[in-house]
């Protein structure tokens, strides 16, 4: 069985996503002045994304200080802007992930298991680092909620590589 894997290196497709509770968007693949962090997380429905998120959102500054951060889902906004009220989440919680972005990201993609979980498709956890010319540089992606990156971890090497404008590994 072959998987597309992301493409490491290569530039990211253009994307853009609308910001729950807000007018703006987040745009992803473009040029800009900044790296960007992408996390995708499974939605709503997902407790262990929950966890995920609410560790991120207590290290936040630390991660805004080096890089802009925004988290997506293919939830609806309605549900986005449940989660970021329920959570209180200072991140751009972004929503509408479609299929196809989801594959053009690389990321595995799960069919609901009941209504009570979601009813539509979705993805499985992500994590995207950007360089500021939308070239994908690292990336770490999940087929279950279950393995998740370790935050301190990921920030300090993301420090170290844009310090040290390392190049993308993994490409052979």
């Amino acid at each position: 069985m072959t998987t597309a894997k992301p493409n490491v290196g290569a530039q990211v497709e253009q994307m853009t996503f609308a910001i729950a509770g807000q007018d703006g968007t987040v745009m992803i693949g473009a040029p800009k002045d900044r790296w960007t962090m992408l996390f995708v997380y499974r939605g709503r429905h997902c407790p262990r994304c929950k966890r995920f998120l609410n560790k991120l959102n207590a290290v936040l500054p630390q991660w805004t200080d080096v890089m802009d951060v925004a988290v997506v889902s293919a939830d609806t906004q309605d549900k986005a802007i449940a989660d970021k009220a329920e959570f209180g989440w200072d991140f751009d919680l972004c929503y509408g992930l479609s299929v196809d972005q989801m594959r053009a990201l690389g990321l595995y993609v799960s069919e609901p298991l009941s209504d009570a979980e979601t009813t539509e498709m979705f993805a499985e956890p992500g994590a995207f680092a950007i360089r500021p010319n939308g070239t994908l540089m690292l990336v770490d992606i999940s087929n279950g909620p279950a393995a998740r990156p370790d935050l301190e971890e990921l920030l300090d090497g993301m420090k170290f590589n844009i310090t040290n404008d390392r190049p993308v590994r993994g490409t052979a």
